[in-house]
């Protein structure tokens, strides 16, 4: 309604109640039945002419009509945005951290933890057994979007529902796992961002092979109840043979078999370790690179954080920024977008990171060839 329209409409009716007759009220206050307007009450001190007091009223008429959709559009919605989030890596390491990015990334899309944002975070805390009942608990709280990372993760919420949109931040090859039709269009209830595993695998042992020119036996960490670790495993075996490398797998199904893990790499007098993606290995990151150091072997990491805690090297996306871009995709299914029509996305930067202090501390020159190509050197 424009002003002018607003201001006649408000005279019409005014007139017809009679409020505006230029006569003097009485002592009480007046209000006309038949008028449905709020203005149509008279008080003791309104003694003005009809004229004058149809200005007053037009301006206050005026001011609210300029000033309504300003208060409309300051008012909240009253509706907060439930994101349920399901972590493997504890709170206190990895796990912290990602949630951060992901707090990030929604706040710069303009989402405010309390004011239109509610995040419900499940932390397994390393323990995949506890992961089902976890899921369970999240799905209690009614979220709107889900947020994991990782295979076990992954597979846990969508065993827990095919309706609810998943956004996974990591996950090795979402095709191959059977969890995604195409990355291009990946149908059902899943999204978010592939790693690119299978592909890295080749490259890291390629980099590890030429910073440790003797490199001949590696032994291989992976997780058997991780599935995308199995699918690594075949990468493996076709990179060790074109590198002419002989290799071990060297399972770790939980922290208490860490220590016959790296007893068994002692025996099989490997001179190298491939440590895969795998959250469960991730979470007990401080262990692993006790008992590396222990038994003094180089070491190619698929996480940077190994090497911020003392790790050799490691080459790979930055999984922090992953959670950050996956508040996008969240963003775009609360505004309606569905996750079988928003394509996966797969990182175009990979980061490759070398610790010199912990080369210097195994006696290894990394070659200028190697140390050319790193993003960061930690001295």
């Amino acid at each position: 309604m424009t002003l002018l329209a607003a201001l006649k409409g408000f005279y019409l009716e005014h007139r017809r109640c009679g409020d505006l007759d230029g006569g003097v009220e009485d002592d009480r206050v007046r209000v006309t039945r038949t008028c449905g307007a709020q203005w149509c009450a008279s008080w003791r001190s309104a003694r003005l002419p009809g004229s004058m007091r149809l200005i007053g009223l037009a301006v206050a008429l005026a001011v609210s009509l300029i000033l309504a959709p300003l208060a409309t559009e300051a008012q909240p919605t009253g509706k907060k945005a439930r994101i349920g989030v399901l972590l493997l890596p504890p709170r206190a390491e990895a796990g912290g951290t990602y949630i951060q990015a992901l707090r990030e990334g929604l706040h710069e899309l303009g989402y405010v933890e309390g004011q239109n944002l509610l995040l419900e975070i499940r932390w397994a805390e390393g323990r995949p057994e506890l992961l089902p009942g976890l899921a369970a608990e999240l799905l209690s709280t009614g979220p709107d979007v889900l947020v994991t990372s990782g295979s076990e993760s992954i597979l846990t919420l969508k065993r827990a529902t095919d309706v609810i949109p998943i956004i996974m931040a990591t996950v090795m090859d979402p095709v191959a796992l059977g969890i995604a039709a195409s990355l291009a269009k990946p149908g059902g209830n899943l999204t978010g961002l592939a790693i690119l595993s299978l592909e890295l695998t080749s490259k890291r042992l390629q980099l590890l092979k030429e910073a440790v020119p003797r490199l001949s036996r590696v032994a291989v960490l992976w997780n058997p109840a991780n599935p995308g670790n199995v699918l690594v495993l075949r990468e493996v075996e076709t990179a060790s043979q074109t590198l002419g490398l002989r290799w071990q797998g060297v399972a770790v199904r939980r922290p208490g078999e860490l220590a016959s893990a790296f007893e068994a790499i002692v025996s099989a007098q490997s001179n190298g370790i491939l440590a895969i993606e795998d959250s469960m290995l991730l979470s007990y990151r401080s262990r692993i690179l006790e008992s590396v150091a222990r038994i003094r072997l180089p070491a190619m990491y698929a996480f940077r954080q190994f090497v911020d805690a003392g790790g050799l090297m490691s080459y790979g996306p930055n999984i922090p920024d992953s959670f950050r871009r996956a508040a996008v995709y969240i963003d775009k299914i609360l505004k309606g977008a569905k996750p079988a029509d928003l394509p996966i996305e797969q990182p175009t930067k990979f980061e490759l990171v070398i610790n010199l202090k912990t080369a210097r501390a195994l006696g290894l020159t990394i070659p200028p060839s190697v140390l050319g190509r790193a993003d960061q050197v930690i001295e």
